[in-house]
Parts: C-alpha cells; sequence; structure tokens
C-alpha cells in the first residue's frame, strides 16, 4: 500500500508540473510589449489550427504574427532547451560524482565560446551565413568535449576525477584563445556582438530549427532515462558498480558525448545560458530524492517550466526592452544556489 501511494503520489506530481508548463506558456504567450487577453490567444490558435494553411503565410493579421511567429516558437524552444539543460546536469553531476556540476564544466561552455569568438572576428564558419556564430559554438563545444574524453583516457581509464581536471583544463586554454582573440581583434561591433550573445536570447527562435532541437533533447532525455540504473550506480562510485558487475568507464564517456550534443545544440540555439543545470537538478532531489527513474523526468518538466517563465520575465521587466535572459538566470540562480549550499538538510547521493 504504501509502494502504491508513493508510485500515486509520483505521477500525481508529474501531471502537477504538466499543467504548470502549459499555463506558464499560456501567461508567457500574453505578456510582452503588446498585451493579448486570454480570449484573443485563443482565437488565434484555434484559427491557424482549423485554417490547415502554412503558419507564415502573410495577411492572417498582428495577432496572429504575434501569437504564432514571435512569441510561440520562442517559448517553445525554452521549454525544449530549460529541459535539456537540467537533464544535462544531473548528467553531468552522476558522471563526475560531483554536486556542483552542470553542463558547463567540463569545459563545454567555453568550448562554444571560442568557437563564437571564432566565427564572429576570425570569419570562421562563413559558408554558414547567419548561422555561423552557432554551428562554430555548436563544433566547438562538442570538439572540447571529445578532447576532455581524450585527456581523460591518457596514462590510464577515464574516471570521475580524470574528466573533472580534464575539463577544467581545456576550459582554461579555451578562455585564454578566446580572450587572445578578441584582444588583438580590431572590431567593436564583433566583440559587442560576441558580448551580446554570451548573455543569452531565445528571440532568434523560428519553426526551421525547432523540431530538429526539439527531437534531439527528446529523445536523449527518454535514452538518459532509460539509464537510470547506471546513473544511480555511479552516485556509487566505481568500486561499488565493479562489485555489482557494471564497468562505468564506456557508460561515461558515452554519457558525456550525448549530453554535449544537447548542450552544443542549446548554445547554437540560444547562447549561453547557465546556472539551469545546477540549480533545477538540486531543487528537484530535495523533492523527490537522488533515484534517475523519478529524477530526470521531473527534472526536465522543472527546467523547462523555470526557463519558459524566466523568458517570460525578460520580457516584461524592463519596458519596452528585452533583457537577456542569461543575466536574469544568473540572477536568480546564483541566490538559489547560495541557499542550497547553507541548507544541510539537502543530500546529493551516493555514499
Amino acid at each position: 500500500m504504501h509502494l502504491f501511494f508513493r508510485k500515486t503520489g509520483y505521477v500525481f506530481l508529474c501531471l502537477v508540473l504538466a499543467a504548470l508548463l502549459a499555463a506558464a506558456l499560456f501567461w508567457a504567450l500574453s505578456i510582452g510589449t503588446v498585451k493579448l487577453p486570454p480570449d484573443v490567444i485563443w482565437g488565434a490558435v484555434g484559427a491557424q489550427l482549423t485554417s490547415g494553411t502554412p503558419i507564415d503565410i502573410p495577411g492572417k493579421g498582428a495577432v496572429h504574427d504575434i501569437v504564432w511567429l514571435l512569441r510561440l516558437p520562442r517559448l517553445l524552444l525554452a521549454a525544449v532547451i530549460g529541459a535539456g539543460l537540467a537533464v544535462c546536469g544531473v548528467i553531468m553531476q552522476a558522471i563526475v560524482k560531483n554536486p556542483l556540476a552542470d553542463p558547463y564544466i567540463l569545459g563545454i561552455s567555453s568550448g562554444a565560446s571560442l568557437g563564437a569568438t571564432a566565427a564572429v572576428l576570425l570569419g570562421v564558419g562563413t559558408l554558414f551565413g547567419e548561422n555561423a556564430v552557432g554551428v562554430s559554438a555548436f563544433v566547438g563545444a562538442f570538439a572540447v568535449s571529445l578532447g576532455v574524453l581524450f585527456i581523460a583516457n591518457l596514462g590510464g581509464r577515464a574516471n570521475a576525477v580524470k574528466l573533472l581536471l580534464g575539463g577544467m583544463a581545456l576550459s582554461a586554454v579555451c578562455s585564454a584563445f578566446s580572450s587572445f582573440i578578441v584582444y588583438f581583434a580590431n572590431n567593436k561591433e564583433g566583440i559587442q556582438t560576441i558580448a551580446y550573445w554570451m548573455m543569452g536570447s531565445l528571440a532568434g527562435a523560428s519553426w526551421d530549427s525547432l523540431p530538429i532541437i526539439a527531437g534531439i533533447v527528446v529523445l536523449a532525455v527518454l535514452f538518459f532515462w532509460t539509464q537510470s540504473r547506471i546513473l544511480n550506480l555511479m552516485l556509487l562510485g566505481d568500486e561499488s558498480a565493479i562489485t555489482l558487475g557494471t564497468d562505468l568507464h564506456s557508460y561515461r564517456q558515452a554519457y558525456l558525448l550525448v549530453s554535449a550534443l544537447i548542450v552544443g545544440f542549446a548554445v547554437y540555439a540560444a547562447g549561453m545560458i547557465g546556472f539551469v543545470g545546477l540549480v533545477v537538478p538540486h531543487v528537484v532531489r530535495m523533492l523527490i530524492g537522488t533515484d534517475h527513474k523519478k529524477l530526470i523526468p521531473v527534472t526536465a518538466l522543472v527546467g523547462a517550466i523555470f526557463l519558459v517563465i524566466a523568458d517570460g520575465l525578460c520580457r516584461i521587466i524592463i519596458p519596452r526592452t528585452e533583457l537577456p535572459i542569461g543575466i536574469l538566470i544568473s540572477m536568480i540562480g546564483a541566490p538559489c544556489f547560495i541557499y542550497l549550499m547553507v541548507k544541510r538538510t539537502y543530500g546529493f547521493g551516493g555514499n
């Protein structure tokens, strides 16, 4: 009976979070420079769904364009990226067995930054046109992840400590090269572009790229969900896992590459957005514990809700101006994380 109530409570929590996500999306659709009443939003949504015509056909009115071309794609992208980054935080913390890990601690953010800097100031990736910065950032993030694996496997098999130290080393190298390029580049406009990109923004969301990014994130999250037993073993450590008949070496490398894929596409679509993968997993663990089978779905929902609400707030905090979402999340995430560190009733898992 006790097990039944535990399962029922978990399902109820997931349903509540799904309802909160829908409510957050609807709320964020209604706010901005132009405020839209609920009936107007429902009318625009219903008209498009029943028309059977492409979304981007002109002549459907200003309300349709605001809802379907400006706000809805960026909010759906916010939900997808929020879920992906939050789950990556869970995975990274399990891989390195460190509660302070997030998607960027293994140097992925510095690799993305170096790629973006090279694209803007050196013209790398110009064949990709207007997507050059995003594509270069994705390549940089993924290349650094491969580099971390290579370094961690030198002189013996990779483990959590070697991955962490390798990531920190490559992060320092990438940051140094980025600073070197900026220092010698005589391009004030390019430097401003990099600075804005580093702050993160969802304004570039489009229906063309959304299905690809959403598909990759959903498939990756489902993959990690099927790996909950291995992730639980990672919290116990390599020695305990080997005694239970599981070698974590290959799993750890595969999970890092899949996580880098998610982070790379998130960086490609929205620039640098930190703290989601650091704060959200800790909050969820306080609610439901450390079992990854329950942790991953709830973390994905909470991450999606968090980024959708943050994107809505970015459009209304400063009148007629959009605050970069990376700034707002850092302002929210840093105090929350300090509180979590001070709170002593929290447990990460493992021994």
